[in-house]
């Protein structure tokens, strides 16, 4: 496999997350691996993620440090604000306008169109690698009866989407928010953002 950035799809894994852990020393940074099939897609804590097959975009983005400016343990929050930065701008760019539920999680509305699940490698007080599972709902028109609050692009717009062409601009979104992290500027325009479009639910 060359090591450059790109994004590798596969028919079936059990998460994505675990697949870019298992291929990670031949992945590049900024290189993204999708599946159509999950048979053990992963939420936040014990949560599963649920998709149709073929429906929606399951896929894991990987953050390398270096090439990407260095992280600290303690700027983690950094990696939030860049992913859903990036999914909010692309969503933006289909009409669709969303919020970031705290930590990451996207709504349009009081619904939920896409769950987050990061991982971090850290090496002692820096993260040397950021695994940023993202499961968003485009196609899917049917959920199971226990998620409270899902919905898809193509409900919210009556349109059908291609996964591969979809998720080529979406990973043009997020490379534009990853290069806010290069400059001082930039991280804090990302800050920024994420407190302007941020809403939490529960206590805060």
């Amino acid at each position: 496999m060359e090591e450059r950035a790109g994004i590798i799809w596969l028919d079936v894994t059990d998460s994505t997350n675990d697949a870019v852990r298992r291929l990670l020393p031949d992945l590049a940074n900024l290189s993204v691996v999708a599946a159509r099939k999950q048979t053990a897609g992963r939420g936040q804590g014990d949560h599963s993620w649920t998709s149709a097959p073929g429906e929606n975009l399951t896929f894991t983005w990987l953050l390398r440090f270096p090439p990407c400016p260095a992280v600290a343990a303690s700027e983690i929050l950094l990696l939030t604000q860049t992913v859903t930065r990036g999914i909010r701008e692309y969503l933006m760019d289909r009409g669709v306008e969303t919020r970031i539920k705290w930590p990451n999680d996207i709504y349009a509305g009081d619904r939920k169109i896409c769950g987050i699940l990061i991982e971090n490698i850290l090496d002692g007080k820096q993260v040397s690698s950021s695994i940023l599972g993202i499961g968003l709902n485009l196609n899917q028109l049917r959920f199971p009866a226990d998620l409270p609050n899902p919905v898809s692009l193509r409900q919210l717009t009556g349109l059908r989407y291609d996964p591969e062409a979809e998720l080529n601009a979406l990973w043009e979104k997020l490379k534009e928010s990853a290069a806010l992290m290069e400059t001082q500027a930039g991280r804090i325009s990302l800050g920024r953002y994420f407190d302007a479009h941020v809403f939490y639910k529960g206590a805060r």
